[in-house]
């Protein structure tokens, strides 16, 4: 696969010739279009002093899709000529039927750049990146004696698409993503115990290969897995929590987020749906999603239907305000696309999905907050979670969690687990700290079996009776 620039109406198609078959595929139907994509990945994993992972992707593909109502009509192919795209065509024309749809408005044409587009693979020799990782384990090892293991990612991809609408027009948008993790594992006294730290976004790797940037990261995993050594185990029952900023705002991202995409609310099957213009969360809450974060994990200069990203608000001062859409999504509930119409890849049909989603900070300095929890758990770091979109009900293990008793941090504890539902939750916060902040850059959400990357973020907050599940009295 060559490296220069993806363009397949320069050298595989002919673009007039892929235009016919599009509109002979949606004609009479609501909306369509054709998606072309290359995308190539790199991945080198460092672990316990050998490189153990040295993995290199490369697909490209189209998909076409005709929209008639409620249904989809969708076909992918690897193989990009006028012959795949016919037969294609045939397949995805049967949504359509007899005809008879509205045809939507072709989305908003912008300028906006929001990162780079240069390909960031080539941005660091392959010898560089190899000895970059043995620096991260030598680094990480001599930090402190009690290290036993050491694991090093440095991941990089490019992404290029382009959208051909049967209205004649078309838009590109190359996204780059490169990301570092590292974890390690100490041991003392018989008991291991882990920590991990990374992050990226839609950024070159030079930025990440500074040692400045990776030894941060390297002190960071450290530091939680040093933390852990002391953990006792957490308490269980029902109390009070505070979660940090940044990253456990996946928690509002599961528990509430997929609440708000719009698919959900249009079927009546989110805790959320026909509650538009309520009250849903408590005063001084007010979410968004904003794709429009120049070099952000989540962002995107266009959505994977065309339609420009937004900064959209979800949630405003306690009121619920808005939903995610996609184009097929939006007109069947009679208000516009948002920019949050995603695919995993050209063999997937888009669907509203977040970008970056995160609370906007309240007045509490985050000091006073945890100084009036009585009896809680402060959760700083968090590992997976599940929800249930239906009631909104969630689990969320904590990697960093820290016993609260009259306002004092205390031990750290393990096994901590925050269980809830998302419409509860909001509606108990009580605090909203001053120091928003944003997760390092190292999320991906799945649904329907697709995942997309995605950012999210918070203030510091006190949310009131949630369930700890612990082992611990």
């Amino acid at each position: 696969m060559t490296d220069a620039p993806f363009a397949p109406f320069d050298t595989l198609l002919d673009r007039d010739e892929a235009l016919r078959v599009l509109r002979a595929a949606t004609d009479g139907a609501d909306d369509g279009e054709l998606f072309l994509e290359r995308r190539r990945s790199e991945a080198l994993v460092y672990d316990d002093g050998r490189l153990k992972t040295a993995s290199y992707d490369a697909s490209e593909g189209f998909g076409l899709r005709a929209v008639r109502g409620e249904v989809a009509g969708y076909a992918h192919s690897t193989e990009l000529s006028v012959a795949a795209l016919k037969r294609a065509s045939a397949t995805a024309r049967l949504a359509v039927g007899d005809g008879g749809g509205t045809w939507a408005d072709a989305p908003q044409a912008t300028n906006t750049r929001l990162y780079t587009d240069e390909d960031p693979i080539a941005g660091a020799a392959f010898p560089v990146k190899l000895d970059t990782l043995r620096e991260i384990d030598a680094f990480a090892r001599a930090l402190d004696s009690r290290v036993v293991q050491v694991s090093a990612t440095i991941a990089a991809s490019l992404q290029e698409v382009e959208i051909l609408r049967p209205e004649g027009g078309s838009v590109r948008d190359v996204r780059p993503m490169t990301r570092v993790n590292v974890s390690v594992i100490v041991e003392q006294n018989g008991r291991r115990e882990s920590g991990t730290a990374g992050g990226g976004g839609r950024v070159g790797l030079d930025g990440l290969l500074d040692p400045a940037d990776w030894q941060t990261k390297a002190r960071e995993a450290l530091r939680v897995a040093v933390v852990n050594l002391d953990a006792v185990p957490a308490p269980a029952g029902v109390m009070d929590v505070v979660l940090g900023p940044g990253w456990p705002g996946i928690l509002l991202h599961e528990a509430i987020g997929h609440g708000l995409e719009g698919d959900f609310n249009r079927k009546g099957s989110s805790a959320f749906a026909g509650l538009m213009g309520q009250r849903i969360a408590a005063p001084g809450v007010t979410v968004l999603d904003d794709g429009t974060i120049p070099d952000r994990r989540g962002s995107i200069t266009v959505d994977d239907e065309g339609t420009p990203s937004a900064r959209n608000v979800l949630i405003e001062d306690g009121v619920l305000v808005g939903y995610m859409q996609d184009r097929q999504n939006a007109r069947l509930m009679g208000v516009a696309p948002t920019g949050n119409g995603r695919r995993e890849s050209y063999a997937h049909t888009p669907m509203p999905r977040m970008t970056n989603t995160y609370m906007l900070g309240g007045n509490v300095t985050p000091g006073d907050i945890v100084a009036d929890l009585k009896d809680g758990i402060y959760a700083v770091g968090f590992g997976g979670g599940q929800v249930d979109i239906t009631n909104g009900k969630f689990v969320f293990s904590c990697t960093e969690a820290y016993r609260v008793q009259n306002g004092v941090v205390g031990a750290p504890v393990k096994g901590a687990t925050l269980i809830g539902d998302g419409a509860t939750a909001l509606q108990q916060i009580r605090a909203i700290g001053n120091d928003p902040a944003l997760d390092p850059g190292m999320g991906n959400c799945g649904k329907a079996g697709q995942w997309v990357p995605v950012g999210v973020g918070q203030p510091t907050l006190m949310i009131g009776g949630l369930t700890v599940g612990g082992s611990g009295g």
